[in-house]
């Protein structure tokens, strides 16, 4: 496709897509793509978000362009395949069969488009006893075995030998592994791989992108260490999952935070010193003591404040991190220097990710407002059926 009036900076710049509005992790996926230069156009609906949040703070909708469609309304479904047949990827997060019953499902869609990569975002798949049901980020991960792995909010139990369940549910790390990590990434991978077959052959294809499945596929190297025998099959009694003492997250004082991760040898007798475990204290592998170990970290991370452990880890490899929320993380020194975050209309918000030095991603719009870009739209993509006013039958399309 070429490149429309909106390209800009980006690997992705001259890229189309096209996202039929939803919420979740069909929205992010766009996102990302519209943060890495594509231009993107949202189908929104004519009724507001069910979620309520003001557009101007949606940041999922930021990067893109907004045209307003009925799809139940005649001639709504052929706006939409007008687009398809101008994009490269098109990204629908329908229960299975909805896109076909509105009109605007694969076969229609590659029918004006045969090119076209077609991507379809769902929390079950598109077969499956689970195909048609509702659900969730929580109830996605659960089912995957995922949602199992996260340690309870409270500390691992002391005893490592205890079962898991003694020391409460698993905790709730937001939607994040599901819908972002397992859903989202897992799409535009799959997107910008079919899209490469589709520059190569010409031929486009669908993308099926269950939460489900990528939720599972992120597990894989558990998987082998549990099949190995090197990974129990519950939570808080592994390495990396709050069973080992030099793995966890301990309370200062103050009721902050602090993350340690002293795994290697050498960043483990870093931490040990600069913790003053001292000489007595429980070796870092002998597993029968970390109970014992355990207890010893925390009183001492209990003796100050988390701003003081702060500074006396400062500058070490002992592998110590305070735990912030996410407006202390905006003012992280690191993250100050690498412009993790950026302020843009007053809304503070991360930058695009990953970084790139020759095409590098960019924040070139604001979350569009629902139907704001029609126009716009239909000039620079050549197609004429969306135009709202008497220039739409002028409107010629472009190569």
């Amino acid at each position: 496709m070429g490149d429309s009036a909106e390209g800009g900076g980006g690997p992705l710049a001259g890229v189309r897509v096209v996202e039929l509005a939803g919420i979740g992790p069909g929205p992010f996926a766009a996102m990302l793509l519209g943060d890495l230069g594509a231009d993107v156009v949202r189908v929104d609906r004519p009724e507001p978000s069910p979620l309520g949040i003001e557009p101007a703070y949606d940041l999922a909708n930021r990067n893109k362009r907004s045209v307003v469609v009925d799809l139940k309304a005649t001639g709504g479904p052929d706006r939409v395949l007008d687009l398809a047949a101008r994009a490269d990827l098109l990204i629908e997060g329908y229960r299975p069969g909805v896109a076909e019953r509105l009109g605007v499902g694969p076969e229609a869609c590659l029918a004006r488009n045969p090119a076209l990569v077609y991507g379809r975002m769902t929390g079950w798949g598109q077969h499956g006893p689970l195909a048609a049901r509702a659900g969730h980020d929580i109830g996605y991960t659960a089912v995957a075995g995922v949602l199992g792995l996260v340690a309870p909010t409270a500390a691992a139990a002391a005893d490592p030998t205890a079962p898991a369940e003694a020391d409460g549910p698993p905790a709730l790390p937001a939607n994040l592994l599901g819908d972002y990590a397992g859903g989202s990434l897992y799409l535009v991978v799959g997107l910008l791989a079919a899209l490469h077959h589709a520059r190569a052959t010409g031929a486009g294809q669908v993308v099926d992108a269950a939460i489900v499945d990528g939720a599972a596929h992120l597990t894989a190297v558990l998987q082998g260490l549990l099949a190995g025998g090197r990974w129990q099959d519950r939570r808080g009694a592994n390495l990396l999952d709050g069973g080992a003492p030099f793995y966890a997250v301990y309370p200062a004082a103050d009721g902050g935070h602090l993350a340690v991760g002293a795994l290697e040898p050498q960043f483990y007798a870093e931490f040990a010193r600069l913790l003053e475990l001292g000489p007595d204290a429980p070796g870092q592998w002998e597993t029968a003591r970390w109970p014992e170990l355990r207890a010893l970290i925390a009183a001492r991370f209990a003796t100050r404040s988390r701003a003081a452990w702060e500074a006396v880890f400062a500058g070490s490899d002992a592998c110590v991190e305070p735990v912030l929320t996410m407006r202390q993380a905006h003012a992280h020194e690191h993250l100050v220097s690498r412009a993790t975050y950026v302020e843009v209309d007053g809304v503070t918000q991360p930058a695009p990710a990953p970084r790139f030095s020759a095409t590098p991603g960019a924040l070139r719009r604001p979350p569009a407002r629902p139907g704001a870009d029609t126009d716009a739209v239909a000039r620079d993509w050549g197609v004429p059926s969306l135009a709202t006013g008497p220039a739409g039958p002028d409107i010629a399309p472009t190569p």
